[in-house]
């Protein structure tokens, strides 16, 4: 069994992927119905409403044939050639009737309750990952779910109820940075109280344990800085001397090749890994969202997917929104989920 994978899978047949369909009112179920289309999604299941995946089949000028399950189990008997779609239990009926492009209480429900019975599937080893399509924080907060995204969500959902939570991080990655947070959804203010020398350790432990999954086992990781230039020794801020300094000793001491801290403004450019400029480190600790997001959606969205590092199971989902401006119009860029299902497949097979 895969140490980041919840199940087992039978040698002998591909890993069994479950794609929740997101924000029924976004570009989630387009990017899926074209990734299927594109050859991405072969044997995978589709964890959504199969009116809500016929109409967005219906914005594109070729439409797969859809195949509804009664358990992801399922998808080894589906006529082949058809898109796979299991409808979980709870899920509301005429999502397919919501105005697309528009935040929604019932299409934030909707998302939840997929994501919650897709976890409850994979726990279950009836599937050995999972790829989420991007679900609207409106949405969710006007449907009540008390979780600002995806990750807190998945870090709630992967554990017994009252159990202790898995320390969980945020990775977005693409082909040329792979950059892990210390703090996602926060406010600013709130995040840079949240960046402790515990915080930063645990980032650090959980990135280099997490890098054997993709094939480093011996990760080379750059630590940002929070303050421009690092803190220039105290003169911009002394969290660099304080915090940070002091977590990535400790990581060194556990056998974990950290250095810094960096400047954040330079530390992207040197760990960047392209054809004539070999990157100075397999990836980058940064403190913040924006400080460590910026530059890897810079390189492209469409080829960056989001990973969450910690939890028992494989989860990776692609580096956008649900594009309430384009839904329905047929113009959704299927690129980054297409990387987000290869970034599962190889997560889940990685010895």
């Amino acid at each position: 069994m895969n140490p980041n994978s919840g199940t087992t899978h039978d040698t002998g047949r591909s890993p069994r992927l479950l794609v929740t369909m997101g924000d029924a009112a976004g570009v989630g179920p387009e990017c899926i119905v074209q990734a299927f289309l594109r050859g991405h999604l072969q044997g995978a299941v589709v964890v959504g409403d199969l009116g809500v995946m016929r109409r967005a089949s219906d914005a594109l000028p070729a439409r797969p044939m859809l195949a509804r399950l009664e358990s992801p189990t399922d998808v080894d008997t589906a006529p082949p050639g058809c898109l796979a779609v299991w409808t979980p239990p709870g899920l509301a009926e005429g999502l397919d009737r919501l105005p697309l492009g528009r935040a929604d209480a019932r299409a934030g429900a909707a998302a939840a309750c997929c994501i919650e019975q897709a976890v409850a599937a994979i726990r279950g080893g009836l599937a050995d990952a999972l790829v989420t399509a991007p679900i609207h924080k409106a949405a969710l907060a006007a449907a009540g779910i008390g979780f600002p995204g995806h990750t807190e969500m998945l870090q709630a959902l992967s554990v017994s109820p009252g159990a202790p939570l898995p320390p969980v991080r945020m990775m977005l990655a693409n082909d040329e940075l792979k950059v892990v947070l210390v703090t996602i959804h926060q406010s600013l203010r709130s995040a840079i109280d949240a960046v402790t020398f515990e915080a930063v350790l645990q980032t650090l432990r959980i990135a280099h344990r997490a890098a054997a999954s993709w094939g480093q086992p011996a990760p080379r990781v750059a630590v940002a800085g929070l303050n421009p230039h690092a803190g220039e020794d105290g003169l911009f801020g002394d969290e660099e001397i304080r915090i940070i300094a002091p977590a990535i000793e400790a990581a060194r001491r556990e056998g974990i090749d950290a250095q810094g801290p960096y400047p954040p403004d330079t530390v992207f450019m040197r760990a960047r890994d392209v054809p004539g400029h070999a990157g100075a480190f397999d990836l980058v600790v940064a403190m913040t969202h924006d400080h460590g997001l910026i530059p890897v959606k810079y390189l492209g969205v469409e080829h960056g997917v989001n990973v969450t590092l910690g939890l028992p199971f494989v989860r990776t989902s692609p580096d956008h929104g649900t594009a309430f401006d384009i839904a329905g119009q047929g113009r959704a860029d299927p690129r980054s989920l297409e990387a987000a299902v290869r970034w599962a497949r190889r997560a889940v097979t990685t010895p």
